[in-house]
């Protein structure tokens, strides 16, 4: 009896620890901990107790970079989540509002899904910088994989971010409900984003090239 009732227990509670083990909580970033990726560098330069500040590539023809870090060079991150709560322009706080603003939104697990909704002046393709729209980012947690990059072979958790015009305010001719879909590879080892991949019919016809990374270093 005694061992029916361990067996049951085990069936229990093996699923829900199987499940905790999957959480992928924040990870601790320090300065001057450095990604470089096959498109620009990401760069811890400052933190305090309660947030990071990332310097982002200042190169705007980088089209991935550019909507990566919503135009903004240094942008700072809430610890806990990794959230953006503001970017640095001219050395003063001004609240993050715009593309990715939640991209990375620990803890992350397989079937975590949120979303959204910001208004915003397009900063790639052919509307660059012409009115304000309102978009709707929509996050999901999909799966664990195995990747290989030219940094080497990582366990990443995939993200998927799909972006669309909702509207009220389209300009010049772009549809409510257009959009297209970008996916990430995070990995736990490297302290961040290890791969992306766009959307070629959407992000690709804006000139958005996938990224990878291709070395870094970071404290433990």
């Amino acid at each position: 009896m005694s061992r029916i009732m361990f067996l049951g227990f085990l069936f229990v509670f093996l699923p829900a620890m199987a499940s905790a083990q999957e959480k992928v909580e924040a990870p601790v970033w320090n300065v001057g901990d450095k990604w470089v990726f096959t498109q620009g560098i990401i760069e811890i330069i400052d933190a305090d107790q309660n947030s990071y500040t990332v310097k982002f590539p200042s190169d705007k023809t980088i089209a991935a970079w550019y909507l990566e870090s919503g135009g903004f060079e240094k942008i700072i991150f809430e610890k806990t989540s990794l959230n953006r709560i503001y970017a640095l322009k001219e050395n003063k706080h001004e609240k993050y509002i715009g593309f990715r603003r939640t991209l990375l939104n620990f803890p992350l697990s397989p079937g975590k899904k949120w979303k959204d909704v910001f208004l915003a002046t397009p900063l790639v393709g052919l509307y660059y910088g012409i009115g304000v729209w309102e978009y709707t980012e929509a996050y999901a947690v999909l799966e664990w994989e195995e990747v290989e990059v030219r940094a080497g072979k990582f366990k990443a958790i995939k993200l998927e971010c799909e972006q669309i015009v909702t509207g009220p305010r389209p300009t010049r001719g772009q549809v409510v409900g257009s959009g297209g879909k970008a996916w990430y590879w995070y990995s736990p080892a490297g302290k961040y984003f290890v791969k992306c991949q766009y959307d070629k019919t959407y992000f690709g016809a804006h000139g958005l090239k996938d990224w990878e990374l291709a070395s870094f270093q970071v404290k433990k």
